[in-house]
C-alpha cells in the first residue's frame, strides 16, 4: 500500500454545508428533468419483464446478454429500483441526480485529502457542469453516475488517511485494501469505462512522491489492472459480437485511430472549457477523409505533453492532471469499437468520468491564480462561472424531458444526423401522429440510404397512417437489405396478418421468433397471426410462451382468455381475464370479454356488473350496452334491460339486434290457446 497521507483538517459544519450546497444545487439545475419521460433506449435498461423475478436477478449476473449489456451491478440497481417504483421515471431521475451529487461530494473529500487547492470549487463545478447533463438526465446513463460514484469511493479508500497515530497495523491495511478492491470491482461491473482507475492512482502516487515503488505502490494494484483489462476486453467483445459494433462503419487503421484519438481528446477538452453547443448526437466525422487534416491535434497534444513533462522537474501537477484526464478518456478515444460510434465518435457521456479530473484541474488552476488576485475578485469570477454553468445545465436538462423535445433539439443543432431524424420520427409516431412522422423517416433515408432501420420505421409510420401497401414495400426493402433483420420480419408479419394474409404473416413472424427467442412482443404477434390463420392450438401455445417470457403481458392474458372462451372453456378463461385486469384495471376490452364469458356461463349478475364497469369508462359503447341489457333481462330486471336497448338505439338507430330485443321485450304476451 501507499505511504499514509496526512490527516485533513478537522471536519466541521462547513464541510456538511458544502455537501448540502452540492446536493441542493444539483437538484435545482436538474429540476426540469426530474419528471421527464423515458428516453430512446431507457426501456432497454430499465429492468425487462422477464428479469423482474429473483431468477431474473440470477440471470443478470450469470447470463451475459440477458440485459442490454453485461453490467450486473448497474442492472441489479435497476432491478431494486423497479421493485420500489416500477416504471415511474421520477425515482430513476432522483437516484441519478443523487449519485451525481454524491460523486461531487466524494471528489471534494478526495481533493481535500490530497491537498489539492480549490476542492470545494471542483466539486461544485463537477456537479453543475453542463457536459454532465447527458449522463445525469438520461436514465440509461445511470451506468455512468453509479460507476463513477463507486470508483471515487474506491480511490478515496485507497488513498485515505490511516489516521493521526502513524502507520496502521497490518489488519487495517488489509481491510482497507479489501474494501477498496471490492469497490473497484463493483465500479467496473457497473460500467467498464472506469477500468483505468488503477493507472490514475499510480499517476496520483507519482505526483505525490515523485517516483513509484514497485513493492509499495505498484504490486498491490496489479490485480486491479488485470481485472480492469479483462472487463474492458470482455465489454469490447460484447460490443462486437452481441451489440453489433462491427462492419465497414468501424473499419479504421491504427494510424487513423491514433489521429481520431487526438482529435477526440481536443474536442472533449474544448467542451469542458467552453461547453457551447451540446448535442445528444454530434456530427459523425468521416475519419478516412478528415484524419490527415488532424495532424495539428496530434502534434499539439504531443507538444503539450512534452512541455509539461519538461516542467514536471519542478511542478508535476499539470502533467499529472493531463495524464489522469487522458487515462479516464482512453476507453472512449476510438481504440476500441463501441456501438455508438455508428452515429458519432464523440458523446458527452463518454467523458463523464474524466469530467471529475477536468473539474479538479480547473479548480486547482483557479486556486493558484487566486493567490495572486484580490479575494473578492477571485470569488466573484468563481461564482460567475458556477452560476453560468448552472444556468446552462438547467436549460440543457430541459431538453431531456421527453423524446420529442430531445430529438427536435438534436435535429435543430445537427440537421445532418440521420439518427436524430429517425428518433424524431419515432417520437412523433409514438405520440399518435403517423402522418407527420413519415416526413422525418423519409429524411432519415435520404441522409443514410441503404439501412434497414429507417426503412422499417418508415413502414411503421405508413401502416399507422393507413397506407398499408406502401408499408409492405418498405418492409420488403428493409429485409432485402438485411434478411436477418428481426424487427422487419416481425412488423411485416404482423401487418400481413392484420390485412388479410395471416398465412404469410405467420411465416415472417416465425422467422422473427427464431431470431428473437426471448422477445415477448414477437411471440404475441405470432399468436395473433396463428389465430387469424385458424390455428387455434398453435396460437394458444404461442400465447402461453408469451406469458412465460412476460407474466405481466395484459394483452396476452386477454387474448388467451378470449381464445379459451371461444373454444368452449369459459371457466378456464375467467382467470386469464382476471390476470389482465389485475395488471391493467382500466383494460376495457378485457373486462368486456370477461362479461361475455360470464354470459356464456349464465352468471348473469356478474356479467352485468362487468358490463356496467365498462360503460363507466366508455358510455357510448353500444355492443357493451346491448350485452348489459341481455344480462339485466336474464337477471329478472326487464325494465332496466329495455332502458339499455333504447339508449343503444338512440346512439345507433340501425342496431338490428337491439331493435329485435326491444321488440321482443315490449311485445304483449301471446294469448293462451284453448
Amino acid at each position: 500500500m501507499t505511504a499514509p497521507l496526512p490527516a485533513p483538517a478537522t471536519r466541521d459544519w462547513r464541510d456538511w454545508g458544502v455537501h448540502l450546497l452540492i446536493l441542493v444545487a444539483a437538484l435545482a439545475v436538474y429540476w426540469p428533468v426530474l419528471h421527464g419521460a423515458a428516453l430512446w433506449d431507457d426501456d432497454g435498461h430499465i429492468t425487462k419483464p422477464e428479469l423482474r423475478t429473483l431468477d431474473g436477478l440470477r440471470r443478470i449476473w450469470t447470463e451475459p446478454g440477458a440485459a442490454q449489456q453485461y453490467y450486473p451491478v448497474l442492472h441489479t440497481a435497476f432491478w431494486l429500483e423497479h421493485k420500489l417504483w416500477g416504471d415511474a421515471t421520477l425515482g430513476y431521475h432522483v437516484v441519478n441526480v443523487c449519485f451525481h451529487a454524491g460523486s461531487a461530494m466524494l471528489l471534494v473529500g478526495l481533493l481535500r485529502r490530497l491537498r489539492v487547492g480549490g476542492a470545494e470549487l471542483a466539486g461544485l463545478l463537477f456537479a453543475l457542469h453542463p457536459v454532465a447533463v447527458e449522463s445525469v438526465a438520461w436514465i440509461t446513463e445511470q451506468k455512468n453516475t453509479l460507476s463513477v460514484l463507486l470508483a471515487l469511493a474506491a480511490a478515496s479508500v485507497w488513498l485515505g488517511s490511516e489516521g493521526a497515530q502513524g502507520r496502521p497495523d497490518r489488519w487495517w491495511r488489509s481491510a482497507r485494501y479489501g474494501i477498496a478492491t471490492a469497490l473497484y470491482v463493483l465500479a467496473v461491473l457497473a460500467k467498464t469505462m472506469v477500468a483505468p482507475l488503477p493507472a490514475v492512482l499510480l499517476v496520483i502516487l507519482w505526483w505525490r512522491q515523485g517516483r513509484l515503488d514497485w513493492r509499495r505502490d505498484v504490486r498491490a494494484l496489479v490485480p486491479w489492472f488485470v481485472l480492469g483489462a479483462t472487463a474492458g476486453l470482455f465489454t469490447a467483445w460484447m460490443e462486437y459480437a452481441v451489440i453489433g459494433a462491427q462492419g465497414t462503419a468501424y473499419a479504421l487503421t491504427f494510424f487513423q485511430r491514433l489521429l481520431l484519438a487526438s482529435r477526440a481528446l481536443g474536442f472533449y477538452a474544448a467542451k469542458v472549457i467552453w461547453p457551447g453547443t451540446l448535442m445528444f448526437f454530434y456530427p459523425r466525422w468521416e475519419v478516412p477523409v478528415e484524419a490527415m487534416g488532424w495532424w495539428p491535434w496530434l502534434l499539439g497534444g504531443l507538444g503539450l505533453g512534452a512541455v509539461l513533462a519538461w516542467q514536471a522537474r519542478r511542478h508535476r501537477g499539470p502533467l499529472a492532471g493531463l495524464l489522469v484526464y487522458g487515462c479516464l478518456l482512453f476507453p472512449a478515444l476510438g481504440f476500441f469499437n463501441v456501438y455508438p460510434f455508428r452515429f458519432s465518435y464523440v458523446a458527452d457521456h463518454f467523458q463523464y468520468p474524466a469530467l471529475a479530473a477536468a473539474a479538479a484541474c480547473l479548480a486547482a488552476a483557479w486556486s493558484w491564480v487566486g493567490k495572486r488576485l484580490p479575494a473578492a475578485a477571485w470569488l466573484a469570477v468563481a461564482a460567475g462561472v458556477l452560476v453560468s454553468a448552472g444556468v446552462q445545465t438547467w436549460r440543457q436538462s430541459g431538453t431531456y424531458v421527453d423524446n420529442e423535445t430531445l430529438w427536435r433539439t438534436t435535429t435543430g443543432r445537427n440537421p445532418a444526423s440521420w439518427m436524430a431524424r429517425n428518433g424524431l420520427g419515432q417520437a412523433i409516431l409514438d405520440a399518435g401522429r403517423p402522418g407527420e412522422s413519415v416526413a422525418h423517416f423519409e429524411a432519415a433515408l435520404v441522409l443514410l440510404p441503404g439501412m434497414p432501420q429507417p426503412e422499417n420505421n418508415l413502414a411503421l409510420a405508413l401502416a399507422a397512417a393507413g397506407r398499408e401497401g406502401e408499408a409492405v414495400a418498405h418492409y420488403r426493402r428493409a429485409l432485402a437489405l438485411d434478411p436477418d433483420y428481426a424487427d422487419g420480419q416481425s412488423n411485416l408479419g404482423a401487418l400481413l396478418a392484420r390485412t388479410g394474409d395471416p398465412v404469410a404473416g405467420v411465416e415472417y413472424l416465425a422467422r422473427a421468433a427464431a431470431l428473437l427467442p426471448q422477445d415477448q412482443r414477437v411471440r404475441y404477434n405470432l399468436a395473433l397471426a396463428l389465430r387469424a390463420a385458424g390455428r387455434a392450438a398453435d396460437a394458444e401455445r404461442a400465447l402461453r410462451e408469451t406469458l412465460r417470457l412476460d407474466p405481466n403481458h395484459a394483452e396476452a392474458w386477454n387474448a388467451l382468455g378470449y381464445a379459451l372462451d371461444r373454444g368452449g372453456r369459459g371457466n378456464d378463461a375467467l382467470p386469464c381475464f382476471a390476470a389482465a385486469l389485475r395488471i391493467r384495471p382500466d383494460f376495457a376490452n378485457a373486462r368486456t370479454n370477461l362479461g361475455v364469458a360470464l354470459l356464456g356461463l349464465r352468471r348473469w349478475s356478474e356479467a352485468g356488473a362487468a358490463f356496467a364497469e365498462v360503460l363507466r369508462m366508455t358510455p357510448d359503447d353500444v355492443g357493451v350496452r346491448y350485452n348489459l341489457g341481455l344480462a339485466l333481462l336474464q337477471s329478472g330486471r326487464p325494465q332496466e334491460a329495455v332502458a339499455q336497448w333504447r339508449r343503444v338505439l338512440e346512439i345507433r338507430p340501425g342496431f338490428a339486434e337491439a331493435r329485435a330485443a326491444l321488440d321482443r321485450a315490449l311485445a304483449p304476451p301471446a294469448a293462451d290457446v284453448k
